[in-house]
């Protein structure tokens, strides 16, 4: 486990006032607002996602909009309940512009939050959803579809000795509604029976 929960607490609403008053990347300008976290920052689990759109803007809230729900309940289909059981934030925290994919620029402007965030909540497994938290985090660019499901684990610091895995992005998913044998949605699902394995593992000390 990581910090006791009144420190640990404490110190994420301290992240969150300095997430705040962030001036580093020109995405400051046309947010509502800052977009930090939600979840359990106790939990074993963190997801990672791109940016806040337009809904996650308004509420202040990661993952709540369309895509959001679907993540709610694909989790949920795996015995993992979003608020409960996993601390979610994005690798940007204010929303580009129409929706777009954040800049290399802008994502490594906000990557010591994103490193600080890590390192206050100290999950052992990591979720990269999509194809821009594999790029913020692990610095690869493309290959989303090829390393899916693909454990890796972390070498350093923050992620030295975390299990890691990309996942496509519930977004995709909305755009590819089939449930079929191969299908994107069907291969997550299987992804987060393996994330719900890795968890178990961990959770019995085996």
């Amino acid at each position: 486990m990581g910090p006791s929960t009144p420190a640990l607490s404490s110190s994420l609403e301290q992240l969150t006032e300095a997430c705040r008053g962030c001036r580093r990347c020109g995405l400051a300008d046309g947010r509502l607002h800052v977009v930090v976290s939600r979840g359990n920052p106790a939990a074993r689990l963190m997801v990672i996602g791109e940016g806040p759109g337009a809904q996650e803007d308004a509420s202040g809230l990661p993952f709540v909009g369309r895509a959001g729900q679907l993540l709610d309940q694909m989790l949920a289909s795996v015995a993992i309940d979003s608020n409960r059981d996993a601390y979610i934030c994005n690798v940007v925290k204010c929303r580009p512009p129409g929706n777009r994919k954040p800049t290399v620029l802008e994502i490594a402007a906000c990557r010591p939050w994103l490193e600080q965030q890590v390192r206050l909540v100290n999950p052992a497994v990591v979720l990269l959803a999509g194809a821009s938290a594999l790029e913020g985090v692990l610095g690869i660019k493309g290959g989303i579809t090829r390393l899916r499901g693909q454990w890796r684990q972390g070498e350093r610091d923050p992620l030295a000795g975390r299990w890691l895995m990309p996942i496509l992005h519930p977004s995709y998913l909305l755009r590819n509604p089939s449930r079929e044998q191969g299908s994107p949605k069907w291969l997550t699902w299987h992804d987060l029976q393996d994330v719900r394995r890795r968890l178990n593992q961990l959770e019995s000390g085996s």
